[in-house]
């Protein structure tokens, strides 16, 4: 069963046209992260690089505002705007007027103007799409890094010692050259290097290179996945088995913890000695928490893709933001508990929408692919006869008046799966017969649903 042409999966440069299929490689993007350690005269090289990125991206920042300023008293015919072009063009004339800023590499600050770039468009595609709480860009304070981007030029990496090279023209003459105590297999092109500082005080280096792997192809195997915060996958294939992968839950370990010990940083005078103690044991338990939660995320998401004959996965389309939006407070106190709990727990588990990222890109990296749907209503609409109902966050198990007794994680599975199934042309509706078929031999639900057309079924986007 072939996927509509509109939804195919997006088109890569190919290593050959007139390869077959089979033989056909795209391109795809891998990003390694590497921790160095440089030395304290390293370390104020960088800092002085980064405050020049810095000051051009406030510079860069304050033209756009004032040109939007001056936009607000002119007639909307006569409107415009500065583009990245413009003021990477005048870098130049910037580099003959402040010559400090020939230290830093061109590239560099090629990309930090492409960074602001790239802020202004998320900010408006964000805004377009209804979310107006969303804020532009804002100014970089004086003890922030800022991220030093050499892309395609302006670095040296020596393989074989495990070093890496960055160029720059800094009065002092120190090298940039750094020890990785690790280097990943590279095997394709190094397309870009940055050099960051984390908000522990941690540097790294992450090294993006282009790789080969193989194209998608539909084998007709598909698998329907529902998050959620108990359970984080909760999935089914074509042939009606089910699988629950439980979630581990580390912020629930450390919850009690870090309650504790923010609470004797708070009776301390502030910025005192022991203050700071305390401050950075609290950054190291919540650093050790978001180890924990990425490594199971990362963890899963790898026996997901792996342990599969499918090569189509179909993942609800997650609005983590509205899900866990202020709501108005209700006059039942045990409600309000119940919501503030559920908000901790979604912004606490590992974040949902991040592991839909890892589950994308560890798919496309062995030819498959993941695609997302709306999944409104998935929860509350029995898989069987269709009927909505509102149900409590407690009834982890849906008791449906035609009879339907199933897991509430299976139910919103089973109808993410039929959601999709329904997008396919009317004369082929086999799998979502053979479907069914598969859920009466391994489930108690009947052999054949009472309604399934009248479901609704939005359109749908591949990611």
């Amino acid at each position: 069963m072939n996927l509509p042409d509109s939804y195919q999966h997006p088109s890569h440069r190919l290593k050959n046209p007139d390869d077959p299929p089979s033989h056909r490689m795209v391109q795809m993007l891998l990003t390694r992260k590497i921790h160095i350690t440089p030395t304290t005269k390293q370390a104020k090289i960088l800092w002085a690089l980064s405050e020049k990125c810095r000051l051009l991206y406030n510079f860069a920042l304050a033209e756009r505002r004032h040109q939007w300023i001056r936009n607000r008293t002119k007639p909307a015919t006569e409107y415009t705007s500065i583009t990245y072009i413009q003021q990477q063009n005048a870098l130049p004339a910037l580099k003959a007027q402040y010559p400090e800023y020939t230290w830093v590499y061109s590239k560099v600050l090629q990309m930090t103007l492409r960074r602001l770039d790239a802020d202004y468009k998320s900010f408006f595609a964000r805004w377009r799409r209804g979310d107006h709480q969303t804020r532009p860009p804002r100014f970089k304070g004086k003890h922030y890094f800022t991220t030093l981007c050499y892309n395609q030029s302006g670095f040296k990496l020596d393989i074989d010692n495990q070093r890496i090279c960055l160029a720059h023209r800094h009065p002092s003459g120190v090298e940039l050259t750094f020890s990785l105590p690790w280097l990943p297999p590279l095997n394709g092109k190094i397309k870009q290097v940055e050099v960051f500082q984390d908000r522990h005080r941690q540097w790294f280096v992450a090294i993006t290179c282009e790789v080969a792997v193989p194209p998608y192809v539909d084998n007709g195997r598909y698998q329907a996945i529902d998050l959620g915060v108990s359970n984080l996958v909760t999935a089914v294939n074509l042939q009606g088995r089910f699988i629950q992968i439980r979630n581990r839950r580390p912020d629930l370990y450390w919850k009690d913890k870090l309650r504790q010990v923010q609470t004797r940083r708070d009776h301390c005078r502030k910025f005192s000695n022991r203050w700071w103690f305390y401050q950075r044991k609290w950054v190291k338990m919540r650093q050790k928490l978001t180890n924990q939660l990425r490594d199971f995320q990362h963890k899963v998401s790898k026996v997901v893709v792996r342990n599969t004959r499918a090569n189509t996965f179909i993942v609800g389309d997650l609005a983590v933001k509205r899900m866990a939006r202020k709501k108005a407070a209700s006059v039942c106190q045990r409600q309000n508990a119940a919501t503030r709990t559920l908000h901790h727990s979604i912004q606490n588990t590992g974040f949902l929408g991040r592991f839909v990222q890892f589950l994308t890109y560890k798919a496309k990296k062995v030819g498959k692919s993941v695609i997302r749907i709306d999944e409104a209503e998935t929860t509350k609409r029995c898989c069987v006869c269709g009927t909505v109902q509102m149900r409590r966050l407690s009834e982890r198990v849906i008791q449906c008046n035609c009879g339907t007794t199933l897991d509430r994680d299976q139910n919103a599975a089973v109808n993410i799966m039929i959601r999709f199934l329904l997008q396919q042309p009317l004369v082929n509706r086999e799998p979502l017969q053979a479907f069914w078929y598969g859920l009466h031999r391994h489930t108690a639900l009947p052999r054949v649903p009472r309604v399934v057309d009248s479901m609704e079924a939005p359109t749908f986007m591949q990611g």
